[in-house]
C-alpha cells in the first residue's frame, strides 16, 4: 500500500499483520479520492474521520492532499499498531488524533466532520448503523460528505441520507452520501415542539 497523491506521495504503508482488517486496495482508494475530489475541490483544511481505520490509509491520504487534520478510530490491536507506526513514519500525529476502541463507543463531536470515512467489515452493517448513531451525536454536519465501503453486493440505505454516487471496484462498492435537508416546515414544527 502506497499514498497516491499529495505531499506524502509515493510513501509505503504498514499493513496490519493479522487478517482481521481488510484494507483499502490502492485502486479502489483512487477510485474514491477522485469522487471526493471531483465533489470538494480541495481537501486543504478539511477536518476528517477515519472510522474502522484500520492502517489509516484514507485518512492519512486525506492528510497527504492538505486535510488539516483527522480522527481515527480502530479497535483491533494489529491495526492500531500499524496506523500508529504510519503515523510516525510520516510525521503526522501533530494533525491526527487516535481513538483506540470501538466505533460504536464514540460519544458526542465537537463539531461536524467535513469528510467521514467508513470502511467497516463487510457484510455486517456495521457502518450503517455507526452513521446512523454519529449523526445524532453531532458527527454530521449539514455539508458532510460520508464515504461508506461495503462489500459490492451490499445496499447503503441509511435513514436521512441521500446517496450521491456509487461506484463498484472490484469486490467493493463505494457510496458517497450527504444529508437530506429537513424542510422547512418540519424545522419549524420543530422549533415549535421544544
Amino acid at each position: 500500500m502506497r499514498i497516491i497523491s499529495g505531499e506524502w506521495r509515493g510513501r509505503k504503508l504498514l499493513a496490519p499483520k493479522n487478517d482481521a482488517t481488510r484494507p483499502t486496495a490502492d485502486r479502489t482508494r483512487e477510485t474514491l479520492f477522485s469522487m471526493l475530489t471531483s465533489r470538494v475541490g480541495s481537501f486543504e483544511g478539511l477536518v476528517v474521520a477515519d472510522l474502522f481505520a484500520g492502517s489509516g490509509a484514507l485518512g492519512l491520504e486525506a492528510l497527504s492532499r492538505g486535510a488539516e487534520s483527522c480522527l481515527f478510530a480502530e479497535q483491533d490491536r494489529d491495526a492500531l499498531d500499524a496506523l500508529k507506526k504510519n503515523l510516525t513514519s510520516l510525521d503526522a500525529g501533530k494533525r491526527a488524533e487516535v481513538r483506540a476502541g470501538s466505533v460504536m463507543s464514540l460519544g458526542p463531536a465537537r463539531r461536524g466532520y467535513d469528510i467521514i470515512f467508513i470502511d467497516a467489515p463487510y457484510g455486517t452493517g456495521a457502518g450503517s448503523v455507526a452513521l446512523d448513531k454519529l449523526r445524532r451525536l453531532g458527527w454530521v454536519g449539514a455539508g458532510t460528505w460520508v464515504s461508506i465501503e461495503t462489500a459490492g453486493t451490499e445496499e447503503v440505505n441509511i435513514r436521512g441520507f441521500e446517496m450521491e454516487a456509487e461506484r463498484k471496484v472490484g469486490k467493493a462498492k463505494l457510496s458517497l452520501l450527504r444529508t437530506i435537508a429537513a424542510p422547512a416546515d418540519q424545522v419549524d414544527q420543530t422549533d415549535k415542539a421544544d
